[in-house]
């Protein structure tokens, strides 16, 4: 019997440490195993990347900065006339202020905190400073958020598509150039248009690993 007992439990003990090593393997208790990646086709390549190309220009173009203008210009040109001075001050510092928006969102970035919240930061030469103090990254971790070179080129970017819409905006044409009516829609369609197909194309060549603000984290 006694032999018995010990060929179970040392059966027994076998088991358990199999079981454990396996669950070390496969992760924590109830976590789905990693399944095989599915090979794709190339129409699901194409997709893929035209999809992934176009939320990277959504985090790049001033989609909302250039929405903020257009809604406040007609008021602050008064439709284009400037009666007075003060009008087209008002509108230069609007100008001024939402280029200045532009260049820094170019550098904002957020993070996962060990509760699993998302804290939104801008980067700098010594890493990613979180905006309301809330946590303080390692200095390792901070590194990654670094700012580079192609931090101040999307930045450029962002500013040029925005100057090239607002600029040329109708409401600013009226208020700062004294050009023909047919001159105006020329210059209304063919340059912001130029201007920006050539920045996406750019933007697309060479992406942003920044999220941003209000952008959802990748896996990375």
């Amino acid at each position: 019997m006694d032999m018995f007992r010990s060929i179970a439990e040392g059966t027994l003990r076998a088991g358990l440490l199999e079981d454990q090593q396996q669950q070390e393997e496969s992760g924590p208790v109830g976590a789905e195993p990693n399944p095989e990646k599915p090979t794709k086709t190339p129409g699901q390549r194409v997709i893929r990347r035209t999809f992934k190309n176009a939320a990277n220009l959504a985090k790049l173009l001033p989609t909302g900065t250039v929405l903020l203008f257009q809604y406040l210009s007609p008021i602050l040109t008064n439709e284009g006339k400037c009666p007075t001075p003060r009008n087209r001050s008002f509108t230069l510092g609007l100008l001024a202020l939402c280029s200045l928006s532009c260049m820094i969102l170019s550098f904002t970035d957020s993070v996962r905190d060990p509760r699993g919240k998302v804290r939104y930061g801008l980067a700098t030469f010594r890493g990613l400073w979180i905006i309301d103090g809330s946590i303080e990254l390692p200095p390792d971790e901070a590194a990654k958020y670094r700012v580079t070179f192609l931090d101040f080129f999307h930045s450029v970017l962002t500013v040029l598509v925005f100057s090239a819409v607002a600029l040329f905006d109708q409401n600013v044409v009226k208020c700062f150039y004294n050009v023909s009516p047919e001159d105006a829609t020329e210059w209304l369609i063919g340059f912001p248009t130029a201007i920006g197909l050539a920045c996406s194309v750019l933007f697309v060549l060479f992406p942003s690993r920044r999220h941003g603000i209000g952008f959802p984290l990748s896996r990375q």
